[in-house]
């Protein structure tokens, strides 16, 4: 297990690096470089003063130098002009000498946001902290409905109501979040049907949470995951219970209710394990629709925020927190796949 873990640790930090440079090379294209230099000179500079103003500020240096200047492994870029001094680890106004020379990702620093103009790492961690709440919520509706169907629908396969619940997970999972969430909205928040019961906005509840603003979009999001994880539940139920053992423990006499929770779930729930675990990266994406489509100002809407307004920093912020949050979990997918059937050994 150390072996494995050694192993699989280089590897996400070589995928982290790989990754990171490309999402850093895409971020500093030069028509990207173009577009904030204009933002902060004036949109009315010339091609020359765009060319000043990116050397000024070091965007003219090699694209492998500037990677390592923001990852932290490379000194930061400093610029002598009389007796002023600038440069990437000097902030506004402090002490040139005072200033570490290494300022990137590995001491901490992530950039400052042009758009929010607020340090990268306070607002990715307020932010998160907001879509923390959010898939908390909607892991904790969504993996206990999701498992209790595909449980009914696999114990009896064939029967009326695996052929109900098996048509309702096939339904969810085939509706996108921005489809079932206009629905809800107009069913549940809107004056069209008069069911006014939730708000169809989500902004209040980033600073108090209530059923009534919350549930939405939790629901929104959890309904596609639901049919998703039900439908593997039941696909490895189904499996589990035409085994040679389970038909033994029946011919024995031992309870159809004894056989399913003694014998029959753990091993059941070994695949759905692992496909529950993938569902943190795929939350990433699924609040990038659902928290614009309510209003609620957490990870996947600063996304979109620095995306649409050229915010290099903080869409590489963004970056480096879905990759994490992709690497860790397929991580502890393996281990927990490892744990719950022992016949599986990590080298």
């Amino acid at each position: 297990m150390a072996r494995f873990l050694f192993r699989r640790l280089l590897t996400m930090i070589a995928t982290a690096l790989c990754l990171t440079f490309i999402v850093f090379a895409l971020t500093n294209l030069p028509p990207n470089l173009e577009k904030i230099a204009k933002s902060q000179a004036g949109s009315r500079i010339s091609d020359a003063e765009v060319v000043s103003w990116l050397e000024k500020n070091g965007y003219a240096q090699p694209l492998l130098r500037r990677y390592g200047e923001w990852l932290g492994a490379v000194p930061g870029w400093r610029r002598t002009e009389g007796e002023t001094v600038t440069g990437r680890c000097i902030p506004h106004g402090s002490d040139p000498a005072a200033a570490p020379r290494f300022c990137g990702v590995l001491q901490g620093y992530w950039g400052w946001s042009n758009v929010f103009k607020d340090s990268v790492s306070q607002i990715i961690a307020t932010r998160l902290g907001l879509t923390g709440w959010l898939m908390a919520s909607v892991m904790a509706l969504m993996v206990p409905v999701a498992l209790l169907i595909g449980i009914l629908a696999g114990m009896r396969e064939g029967s009326k109501l695996d052929r109900s619940l098996s048509t309702v997970s096939i339904a969810t999972t085939a509706t996108p979040e921005y489809v079932s969430g206009v629905l809800l909205i107009t069913i549940f928040a809107s004056s069209v049907t008069g069911l006014k019961w939730f708000k169809g906005s989500a902004a209040t509840a980033m600073d108090d949470i209530t059923f009534e603003n919350f549930f939405l979009p939790v629901l929104t999001i959890a309904l596609y995951g639901i049919g998703y994880i039900a439908r593997m539940t039941r696909a490895s139920m189904t499996e589990v219970m035409t085994a040679q053992y389970i038909r033994t423990a029946r011919l024995k006499g031992v309870r159809f209710r004894d056989v399913v929770i003694r014998h029959a779930l753990r091993n059941a729930l070994i695949a759905p394990f692992t496909v529950i675990m993938l569902q943190f990266p795929w939350l990433l994406n699924g609040v990038v629709i659902v928290e614009t489509l309510f209003n609620y100002k957490g990870f996947g809407w600063t996304l979109v925020q620095a995306a649409g307004n050229n915010d290099i920093e903080l869409l590489l912020g963004c970056s480096v927190v879905a990759v994490v949050v992709v690497l860790v979990t397929q991580l502890m997918s393996d281990i927990g796949y490892a744990w719950l059937n022992p016949r599986i050994r990590l080298s």
